[in-house]
């Protein structure tokens, strides 16, 4: 398994926010595992902590925001796409202002940063969300939409089309996560110049300069427009490149728009609050397409966590015991030996398998025709599997032998038919004391249960 990851120190990082133009200082301190990325507004009174998670989004206008309470934070998600092109799951950011630094409007400033300390390795793993099932996520005209597709690794493909000929319809694809510093990373925010005397006009992106964010001329510009620009870039002349963007910045990249997309993609998912294994293929992408998404996926996982879950079982993998290794611990033979397998064993749990096979005792007699196990047959099963993780408390189980006392609340769910594998998962509900167990178990057939109850036992030494 994979480990998370934080940064080794703190790393102090200082600008101006691209929208307010109030000057920033960020601290970025070394997490436990487990604890995720969060923000603390440092500057305000009882210096509150805004969890970086998808229901603490607000705004998605020019940026993504997040409150808790009365406090919030802006712009976040070039510093969440550094952290998660670091592969750092676990941050307590500081800021003694309401929103993030610009920069130079990309996320390389900040991983450029974060190397100089480096990451470490924590004793806990990734808990990734895999996705296991396509599934699609459409803006409300439409236009937009989110399609996530199962792979083994992280996967981002970006389409734009802005419907002008200045930018034209671009791609851009990150293959692998650590990719992301040398494809992605330094892929700088852009506009249009329609957007951006908007924005002007409205007394925004006060932080904002030649440097920071490439603009696309997409309509003639009138002298009133110029006279705008050379006021808000303080710069005594403005002009237009060959290639239809305000002059003083070189593009890093031909699809550097494409690009900045999939960078706010990948800042946008970090919201999830776990790292993603699938294919993210994002088309015509902005930031509340980006949050829903990642909100969405959170009610998935929060449905799919209230759910029982089968145990993994690789029918490649080497059981713990195999039949022969079974009946030296168990006193059970043909047709009452019921346990094939061992997949797993511990003092608390124990999971065992039965191949289900159309030629046992049982299936001429019980509704002949529409052969169904007996029930009965699958709790006594159980209670084989039960008893190996009794007799495992002992160091010498061909000593002993388990009695079952008692069994509660048992329920038959779905049938288990021939060819079917059952999968028993059987936990401890408290220590064995005085050779009493206790267990709850259920019975598993693919994803569905097929049987569950709790089981009272009694471990008992063979007499002489």
């Amino acid at each position: 398994m994979t480990k998370q990851r934080s940064l080794k120190d703190k790393v102090v990082i200082a600008g101006v926010g691209l929208h307010t133009g109030a000057n920033v200082t960020l601290t970025f301190h070394p997490a436990k595992a487990n604890e995720g990325i969060s923000f603390r507004r440092v500057d305000l009174d009882d210096q509150p902590v805004i969890p970086a998670l998808a229901n603490f989004v607000v705004r998605t206008d020019r940026g993504t925001t997040l409150a808790k309470g009365d406090a919030e934070v802006h712009t976040v998600e070039h510093v969440l796409a550094a952290l998660t092109g670091l592969d750092v799951d676990n941050c307590l950011i500081d800021l003694d202002g309401p929103e993030m630094p610009i920069l130079d409007g990309s996320s390389l400033p900040f991983i450029e940063e974060f190397e100089k300390i480096g990451t470490v390795e924590l004793d806990a793993d990734k808990n990734y969300y895999e996705i296991t099932e396509p599934f699609r996520y459409t803006s409300n005209d439409g236009e937009s939409e989110i399609l996530a597709l199962p792979a083994d690794k992280y996967e981002v493909t970006v389409m734009v089309d802005y419907d002008t000929p200045v930018l034209g319809t671009q791609n851009a694809h990150l293959n692998s996560i650590s990719e992301f510093k040398d494809e992605i990373a330094s892929s700088r925010t852009f506009s249009f110049l329609h957007e951006l005397e908007l924005l002007l006009d409205h007394g925004l992106i006060k932080g904002g300069d030649l440097n920071n964010a490439i603009v696309y001329v997409d309509k003639e510009i009138s002298p009133e427009s110029m006279e705008k620009l050379r006021a808000a870039f303080k710069k005594d002349e403005v002009h237009v490149k060959s290639n239809g963007i305000l002059d003083n910045l070189t593009l890093h990249h031909p699809n550097e728009a494409a690009r900045h997309k999939l960078l706010d993609v990948v800042g946008d998912l970090t919201l999830l609050g776990r790292p993603i294994k699938g294919r993210i293929i994002a088309t015509k992408p902005g930031h509340a397409l980006n949050t829903g998404f990642a909100q969405m996926m959170a009610a998935t996982i929060k449905k799919e966590e209230s759910r029982p879950k089968p145990p993994k079982y690789d029918p490649d993998a080497e059981p713990v015991y195999n039949v022969e290794q079974i009946q030296k611990i168990l006193p059970h033979r043909f047709p009452f030996a019921l346990v094939d397998k061992v997949l797993e064993i511990s003092d608390t749990h124990v999971v065992g398998l039965k191949n289900v096979t159309f030629n046992e005792a049982h299936f001429p007699g019980h509704f002949p025709g529409a052969p169904v196990m007996p029930g009965v047959l699958q709790v006594e099963a159980m209670a084989q599997t039960g008893g190996i993780l009794a007799l495992n408390s002992v160091p010498d189980p061909e000593n002993y032998l388990t009695f079952f006392m008692k069994m509660e609340e048992v329920k038959f769910k779905n049938k288990v038919m021939p060819g079917d594998t059952l999968i028993f998962d059987l936990k401890l509900m408290q220590p064995i004391r005085r050779g009493i167990v206790l267990m709850s178990g259920k019975a598993w057939v693919g994803s569905k249960v097929a049987t569950e109850a709790t089981l009272m036992a009694q471990i008992a030494k063979v007499k002489n």
